[in-house]
């Protein structure tokens, strides 16, 4: 079963919505940074998963991009 942000890609890769899925790598990538800022907890899991939607979001571009060159 897919993951929340694998839908939420593969519906903006339907729209062909390439600055939504900027927007959401953008917001991502800032939380990940936030997260690391942080001290005396452990986010590490937190940080891996969101590097891990940053991954989804980013295949979710080049689709866009495969698409717009076709």
């Amino acid at each position: 079963m897919p993951n929340a942000i694998e839908l939420i890609v593969d519906g903006y890769v339907r729209l062909n919505n390439r600055r939504a899925l900027d927007d959401l790598r953008m917001q991502r990538r800032k939380l990940a940074v936030d997260l690391k800022a942080r001290t005396g907890f452990d986010v590490r899991t937190t940080v891996q998963q969101i590097e891990e939607d940053i991954v989804v979001i980013e295949a979710g571009l080049a689709r866009v991009d495969d698409a717009a060159t076709s």
